[in-house]
């Protein structure tokens, strides 16, 4: 069960596009090591735009998420690969179908 998410939204620099692309793709493996992490999605929301929504059953898991290895990634990496800081958000999950 999951109950509580985040929804992380990034936009490329110009040029940075298909660099922030694979550094969404590359959180996969880091994530897979996280127990609490129940569900994770690396997301193109437009030409420039990406996101990442990942649910966890309780707020351990979200802050442990948040201070892991893919959060610090993200901000080491922040400034060369995006316009704008990331916008995190943390959401209440009021509904889930996983497998």
């Amino acid at each position: 069960m999951v109950n509580v998410a985040l929804f992380v939204r990034l936009e490329a620099k110009a040029g940075k596009e298909a660099e922030v692309a694979a550094f969404i793709k590359s959180g996969l493996a880091i994530v897979m090591e996280e127990p609490a992490t129940t569900a994770w999605f690396g997301l193109q929301l437009g030409p420039s735009t990406f996101g990442i929504f990942d649910a966890f059953p309780d707020e351990a898991g979200r802050q442990a998420h948040l201070t892991g290895r893919v959060a610090a990634a993200l901000m080491a990496n922040a400034a060369e690969l995006l316009s704008q800081p990331p916008s995190i958000e943390k959401v209440d999950v009021l509904a889930a179908k996983l497998p």
